[in-house]
């Protein structure tokens, strides 16, 4: 646990103190943000996670060709406001299919889109299929930009869905994976719980339940899962069965202040 190796966590760059090491986290900051961390200057460790910066990138190609851009992402989540934050010139922000049937922009024939890394790769395929039909020109990377830890989790949630009678998911409430995890499995009809750790869990949830699936989101840590299995003890014999998931060796490099 991070704050308990001394580790504190803020939201705004002006709550640092002067001379303290700053990391920026995974989700990314905008660029104001990056200069106001030099101009103090602050140390900083810039650990914007390599696929959220690809989409930095793809964002800052498109406005340089003169293009305005359509962000498909949810509003106020951190890695959407820092990739606004990336980009000069003019992003749409659209969240549902519906905001991309009603979509008003100045150039309808100089668009891209890009998309937040964490989202529902079905839903994401729907919102892209709306915007390409109201806007035939557009340009963008597909699905490719969605984090294959996120896909991966979904397509877990899908399975795990057959064999159970109730799903639990360790993650955040203002996680945009953990959130969809809880919604597949509602969608595929079974009782599903998003969990911050196993003080949540609550015994009506177990009245009638036989079997119990337990996923987590993308960067819940594995000792709160370890927690949750702990805390089901509580409700009767706990019998644990791993599924086999889809195999993650991707290794990105260290930033570069650490490495």
């Amino acid at each position: 646990d991070l704050r308990a190796r001394g580790a504190v966590f803020v939201d705004e760059l002006d709550e640092v103190p002067e001379g303290a090491m700053t990391v920026f986290s995974a989700h990314g900051v905008a660029r104001k943000v990056e200069a106001a961390a030099a101009a103090r200057p602050l140390p900083v460790i810039d650990a914007t996670c390599p696929l959220v910066a690809k989409v930095h990138a793809e964002g800052r190609r498109y406005a340089g060709q003169g293009r305005e851009i359509v962000l498909i992402g949810h509003a106020g989540h951190a890695e959407v406001e820092g990739t606004i934050g990336q980009i000069d010139g003019t992003v749409y922000l659209v969240q549902t299919i519906e905001d991309a049937q009603a979509l008003q922009v100045t150039t309808p024939d100089k668009l891209a889109y890009i998309t937040q890394t964490t989202l529902s790769v079905d839903d994401t395929r729907g919102i892209i299929a709306a915007l390409k039909l109201r806007f035939p020109n557009i340009s963008g990377p597909d699905v490719r930009d969605i984090c294959y830890a996120t896909q991966n989790r979904q397509e877990a949630v899908h399975h795990l869905a057959e064999l159970v009678d109730l799903i639990l998911v360790v993650g955040s409430k203002n996680s945009s994976n953990s959130n969809r995890l809880r919604e597949i499995g509602a969608e595929l009809g079974r009782p599903s719980y998003l969990i911050d750790d196993a003080s949540a869990l609550q015994a009506a949830w177990f009245e009638g339940i036989r079997t119990v699936g337990l996923t987590a989101g993308a960067s819940a840590p594995e000792v709160l899962v370890q927690g949750v299995i702990e805390g089901l003890r509580q409700f009767g014999t706990v019998e644990i069965e791993l599924l086999a998931g889809t195999p993650e060796d991707v290794k990105f490099k260290l930033p570069a202040e650490v490495a």
